[in-house]
């Protein structure tokens, strides 16, 4: 601090530079050179020299609730995706069909489809009794490309509520995920719908899935196009007729019956037997009478 020089014999205590907010000043009365009587107004007491002291207070400052951080936004929950893997295990009985989609790998292009894109998709899926009504050689004897194009031919690349068939039979035909000639009509006949393919004319039987972006059908019989199938397929023979058996209640009355019969021929000739015995026995009797009677007389 140091002493401003001011008027008279007043003096100005100052602080070095500073921020000041308020001051506040402060007379100190001390012995001068003025004689007594003639102090001057703001003096008590002697006479004093009037010294301002200036204080420098701190800056009363109101308080400040510090601003909240900042929290990046949450992110969104991830889509559900339905599997289309687990959707046919337990939907069945598709064994069959999902083991070729497995099996030609069909089934991640149709997983990548629901997962990436907005259109989804619409698979038909035959049921095992289909696949059963097929010689084995049907499709035993095609290459793994023709294997994996008829089960890509199952199955539209958008998603088809049962309600839009009606309006999709207008749009014959209708492409297939095995693109090109591989194309299906759609009839709609008061909401029983065919899915039309060059050899076989299944009708969708059951919905066994139908949420955008997924929709799954079930059909009575596998599509068989004629770009791989130049003729139509032959059909399995149907098996044959169990043979009919009679349950042991059946059997039972005959059996009886031919028991019956030896039992009453021995019964028969037991008692023919009986009859000649007692007849011996008889004639037996007269005579031995009839010597008696003699040798009386």
């Amino acid at each position: 601090f140091s002493l401003a020089p001011t008027l008279g014999n007043t003096h100005l205590l100052t602080s070095p530079p500073a921020t000041i907010v308020s001051r506040a000043s402060l007379y100190i009365g001390l012995p001068s050179q003025i004689p007594p009587g003639s102090a001057s107004p703001g003096h008590i007491g002697v006479p004093p020299v009037r010294i301002l002291l200036a204080l420098s207070m701190p800056r009363a400052t109101s308080a400040q609730t510090p601003p909240a951080p900042f929290l990046p936004p949450s992110p969104s929950p991830a889509p559900h995706f339905v599997n289309l893997t687990d959707l046919l295990s337990v939907a069945g009985p598709f064994d069959t069909f999902l083991d070729y989609l497995l099996q030609t790998q069909v089934i991640d292009t149709f997983q990548n489809q629901v997962n990436n894109t907005k259109q989804g998709i619409t698979v038909f899926v035959p049921k095992d009794s289909a696949f059963a009504s097929l010689k084995k050689s049907d499709l035993g004897n095609l290459t793994r490309d023709q294997l994996k194009t008829l089960f890509l031919y199952h199955a539209f690349p958008k998603y088809y509520s049962l309600s839009d068939f009606k309006n999709l039979s207008d749009s014959n035909p209708v492409s297939t995920f095995a693109g090109g000639q591989y194309t299906l009509n759609v009839t709609d006949a008061s909401g029983l719908v065919h899915i039309v393919s060059n050899w076989a004319n299944p009708k969708i039987t059951s919905s066994v899935y139908s949420t955008a972006p997924v929709a799954v059908y079930e059909i009575d019989r596998v599509l068989l196009p004629s770009a791989i199938f130049s003729t139509e397929p032959a059909l399995a023979p149907a098996p044959a007729p169990a043979p009919e058996t009679k349950t042991p209640s059946d059997l039972a009355p005959a059996q009886s019956g031919l028991a019956s019969a030896p039992k009453s021929s021995e019964s028969s000739t037991g008692d023919a037997t009986s009859y000649t015995t007692a007849f011996r026995r008889l004639d037996r009797m007269v005579l031995i009478l009839s010597a008696t009677m003699m040798l009386i007389v």
